[in-house]
């Protein structure tokens, strides 16, 4: 049996082509066919998503958190099947997938919240001064407003949390935007469980039909037809600069443009200053060692590199990191594409005449198991060799060692946009490290202080996305319910007449959300 593609409220497998799962682990083809979409397929769900966001976007904020909220039920539902055809499709352990589809609904039933609490819509109103010379002033009100229906390409490293039902999904549903999503060839199993939980809580809370849909595809034509279809409004994307920097340029070559919100990795440094490292060297090696080399490295936020002065005490952290490194099991990647990549970016790093090797593990290449390694350079090396700055997708991480604070300082000045950075200090320290901090808050979306970047909170205050090539639009996250804001936008009524005026506007504040009037948050 052959598992179609959803479209709204129907299914649909028009191709002759289809894909499977694959296991990592066992190297096995997994059951199951999934039929590839055709263009036919892509026009007829940008269609239906179109029509449904013409009621869609009117939904009350109490209206689209049941939709929410149910989707989160309906995943729980799923219970053991979904667990162990995602723990098959990614070779990650249970409690992994176990915690991250408790991330997935607890993110799900948090935006949930933020939809019905309803502030999000930032309404600001000016009330008329028709007196105020030399000219009056008109009525305005402005909010926040439903771009359009929203395509989301899943990541490979997270078939859940970032995934057919994940953050991108759940803040532009919250946002009162339809979504289209592309199943990720890597997890096509679990991709189908999740849909068709999300195709049955829009059923259930009675959303229009064409709110949600999903199709299977493979190689890039699918993801061009997405981001090119002229009803496509904003694109969501998690994954490998590369493809995050394919869909931008596609979207900018449209006639009309639309936003890419492209998260595609960093090299999350840590900074180690000295005091710190002299304290605790060997706790910061077992912490760092566990933080590069969690689920095999492939975390957009795993720390790809380490910065410290070369004193008399950054041998000893060496050491330890190495023995720490060495203890480490070796673990599966997702695919053998991103197994082939990551060999070949350690092998390519490796090679560089100014790199020295601390620790290499051997490569075995009957599995898809990831080989950790940790090297080191000096920081005039790392400042005039750009592939040192590059990031490589997997336990590796490269140590640049710095004779003084003004190399550590240019190190920083020379990074590329990241997600995160992190400074390990003593807190007496940081006052001589001003000019540092102050870099690094012109790189990252996320400065750390005595933490590991992997690991990032789903939060109203959480910011997940940097300066580019960290993302494609630093002012905006792909985590947290600000995530919201990046499938509206801003429309202003000016002598709108009461009736005509949505709820958020209006003069007695039916929702009861805090607003802003005449300059004054109420």
């Amino acid at each position: 049996m052959i598992e179609q593609n959803i479209i709204g409220y129907e299914l649909s497998a028009q191709g002759a082509d289809t894909i499977s799962g694959f296991n990592p682990v066992t190297l096995e083809t997994l059951p199951g066919a999934f039929a590839v979409a055709t263009e036919a397929e892509v026009d007829w769900a940008l269609h239906k998503a179109k029509t449904a966001w013409r009621s869609y976007r009117y939904t009350s904020g109490r209206q689209r958190s049941a939709f929410l909220q149910t989707i989160a039920t309906e995943l729980e539902a799923l219970g053991d099947t979904l667990v162990q055809r995602a723990v098959a499709e990614s070779g990650l352990p249970e409690a992994r997938i176990l915690g991250e589809r408790g991330r997935t609904c607890a993110q799900l039933r948090l935006f949930a919240q933020w939809a019905e609490e309803g502030a999000w819509v930032e309404a600001i109103i000016d009330t008329p001064q028709p007196e105020r010379q030399p000219t009056p002033r008109p009525d305005l009100r402005r909010m926040l407003v439903a771009l359009g229906p929203v395509v989301v390409f899943t990541a490979s490293n997270f078939p859940l949390a970032f995934s057919t039902a994940g953050g991108d999904t759940a803040s532009a549903l919250a946002a009162g935007c339809p979504v289209i999503v592309k199943a990720h060839e890597s997890h096509p199993g679990v991709h189908a469980l999740v849909a068709g939980a999300i195709q049955k809580a829009a059923q259930r809370t009675e959303m229009p039909d064409g709110v949600f849909s999903s199709l299977y595809g493979k190689g890039f034509q699918l993801g061009q037809a997405l981001v090119q279809h002229p009803l496509t409004s904003a694109v969501a994307f998690t994954g490998s600069y590369r493809g995050g920097r394919a869909l931008f340029d596609l979207a900018n070559q449209r006639t009309t443009p639309i936003p890419v919100f492209a998260e595609m990795g960093s090299t999350n440094p840590i900074f180690l200053l000295p005091e710190r490292l002299r304290q605790d060297y060997a706790t910061l090696a077992l912490q760092i060692a566990a933080s590069v080399n969690l689920g095999a490295g492939q975390f957009c936020t795993s720390p790809g590199l380490l910065v410290a002065l070369d004193d008399a005490h950054l041998p000893l952290f060496v050491t330890a990191l190495k023995e720490a490194f060495a203890a480490q099991p070796l673990l599966t990647m997702l695919n053998p594409g991103i197994h082939a990549h990551y060999l070949k970016a350690r092998h390519h790093m490796l090679q560089i005449q100014d790199i020295e090797i601390e620790f290499a593990a051997s490569a075995n290449t009957a599995t898809l198991q990831a080989p950790p390694a940790i090297a080191s350079t000096g920081a005039p090396a790392f400042l005039r060799h750009p592939t040192m700055h590059e990031e490589v997708f997997g336990p590796f991480s490269l140590l640049i060692k710095c004779k003084h604070l003004q190399e550590m300082e240019q190190v920083a000045a020379a990074l590329q946009g990241q997600l995160s950075a992190v400074l390990m200090a003593q807190a007496e320290e940081l006052s001589r490290y001003t000019t540092l901090i102050q870099l690094l808050e012109e790189k990252v979306g996320r400065l750390v202080f005595n933490g590991v970047p992997t690991g990032v909170e789903v939060s109203h205050a959480m910011q997940h996305g940097g300066p580019y090539p960290a993302s494609t639009d630093s002012r905006f996250t792909s985590v947290g319910t600000a995530a919201i804001r990046r499938f509206v936008r801003p429309v202003s009524w000016q002598d709108c007449p009461p009736a005509l005026l949505p709820e958020a506007l209006q003069d007695d504040n039916p929702l009861r959300i805090r607003r802003i009037v005449n300059g004054v948050l109420q």
